[in-house]
């Protein structure tokens, strides 16, 4: 198969994307080049970075109220628009930073700025992912060939839910709970993120991801996070999921 070669905006993004050197990110090359169909389904709209290559705040997809009553429309405002927001500021001074280092040629804080972009830049990534995992006709149960995947990895889905529900209630105080695809071993893994970069594997292309930093669900469930999971799979958007999993297919 020959790819496409990427336009400008393409190229930077990859760019950008393969720089933060996020560990979930996992951007897809196929001969060399993000193939254009697959990396607009993964990181979703081209969204994460601007046509310059700086991180950039994607548009919620859905009105703030939109997920209610499984979370609140201030809970979403301020998630996306201050929490998410810090993430891609972050993401980009992080960026500059080391711009600055490499033209000036100190590097004495590179260790510093390298660990603010692995957690800054995976924070952008996964929120962007994060807010396309679900909208208000979501819920349900996967179907077609992602359905048929997590029969084969997990048994069933009741049983993949039970394993998805645990690991995300448990993580050690802030993180994610993450649906991904494992492109090496073809198969579907869950992971237990802790912030946003840590207890990663490489390889693995997050489909589902569910926050679970007290921002994402405290003004409604206070310290009750395994009520909140519970009931965020009644948002879940499974169609989004499995085109996410139809792309991460192709990239192994």
């Amino acid at each position: 198969m020959s790819a496409k070669q990427p336009s400008r905006r393409q190229f930077l993004s990859t760019a950008a994307l393969t720089t933060a050197g996020v560990t979930l990110a996992g951007v897809p090359i196929l001969n060399g080049v993000a193939e254009a169909g697959v990396t607009s389904v993964l990181y979703p709209q081209a969204e994460l970075t601007d046509a310059s290559g700086k991180y950039a705040l994607p548009k919620l997809p859905y009105e703030y109220k939109a997920l209610e009553p499984v979370i609140d429309a201030k809970t979403v405002e301020i998630h996306h628009d201050k929490h998410h927001a810090a993430y891609v500021a972050g993401a980009n001074k992080a960026e500059d930073n080391l711009t600055a280092a490499r033209s000036e040629g100190k590097f004495d804080l590179v260790k510093y700025w390298s660990k603010e972009l692995a957690f800054q830049g995976s924070g952008h990534i996964l929120h962007t992912i994060y807010w396309t995992n679900l909208g208000p006709k979501g819920g349900g149960e996967a179907k077609g060939d992602l359905a048929k995947q997590i029969a084969r990895d997990f048994g069933d889905f009741a049983k993949f839910k039970q394993h998805l529900t645990a690991a995300t209630t448990t993580v050690e105080a802030s993180g994610w709970g993450v649906l991904a695809y494992q492109v090496f071993a073809k198969k579907l893994t869950v992971l237990q993120v802790e912030k946003h970069q840590d207890l990663t594997t490489w390889g693995s292309i997050p489909l589902l991801v569910i926050d679970v930093w007290e921002h994402a669900y405290y003004l409604t469930y206070q310290n009750k996070r395994a009520d909140y999971v519970t009931k965020i799979f009644d948002i879940v958007n499974w169609e989004n999921i499995a085109q996410r999993y139809d792309a991460a297919r192709k990239v192994g």
